[in-house]
């Protein structure tokens, strides 16, 4: 695939959360209006409203942009509606004829409380693992006039979905803007060659990435800027182990 796959230009990097790191700017963003929310699960909803959640919750299996919406849509939420969609998937998953794990991990891409994120991972029954594909995760990296410089990491998640983590960056300054798409088709996702914010993109070592991205997170906090959501989402890619569970 050589057509670039570009963010959007121009949003800094305390905006992180907009999807887009490698959609097209001519498709539509996907967001809350996309998905059956079961924010009045709970509290009863008519039969086919309840069938059309349970629906779309069993597309969440095998539908990349099902998938990316609810992940979407779930980041949007505020605290208290997220444990009513976490609530109603409990009452639900049972009664549906796919994986846990294609319900809950489009929600744990992008969920950072570690409350939340246990409950998550607890429901899923152990699966996480076993559902990760079994890929290699990849970096690509761009430079530009300035000094700027652009990484891109592909990491597997579960089934046939990855995420894509894509940093606008100076080393010495921290980061201009981050792009968190939470789920992308590993056969849709960013390669050599393609463009991102204009920048021509190659293949490069997945650690020397990593380590470039650190020393940006430090510059970034030296100079009093709290981190990118995204980033916070993310953190286990500066583990030692990142990676190396892939083949």
């Amino acid at each position: 695939m050589n057509e670039a796959r570009s963010p959007s230009a121009g949003a800094g990097a305390d905006q992180a959360a907009a999807p887009g790191a490698t959609r097209r700017p001519s498709e539509p963003e996907l967001g809350a209006e996309a998905t059956p929310l079961p924010l009045r699960r709970l509290k009863g909803v008519d039969e086919r409203m309840q069938q059309a959640w349970c629906q779309w919750l069993t597309a969440l299996a095998s539908d990349a942009e099902a998938a990316l919406a609810a992940a979407m849509a779930y980041r949007a939420l505020g605290p208290s509606e997220r444990d009513t969609w976490l609530a109603a998937l409990a009452q639900d998953a049972d009664q549906l004829s796919v994986p846990k794990i294609a319900l809950y991990a489009p929600l744990l891409a992008v969920e950072s409380d570690s409350g939340r994120r246990e409950r998550m991972l607890a429901a899923t029954g152990g699966s996480l693992v076993d559902a990760t594909p079994r890929i290699a995760a990849y970096a690509l990296r761009g430079w530009g006039k300035g000094g700027v410089r652009v990484a891109i990491l592909v990491t597997p998640l579960y089934l046939n979905f990855v995420q894509v983590l894509a940093c606008g960056y100076h080393s010495s300054r921290g980061f201009d803007w981050v792009r968190h798409d939470p789920i992308v088709d590993k056969d849709q996702a960013p390669v050599a060659g393609n463009e991102i914010e204009g920048l021509h993109t190659e293949s490069a070592p997945l650690g020397s990435v990593i380590d470039e991205l650190a020393l940006a997170v430090l510059a970034h906090q030296r100079a009093g800027r709290s981190l990118p959501e995204a980033l916070r989402v993310l953190s286990d890619i500066f583990e030692p182990s990142f990676g190396s569970g892939s083949s």
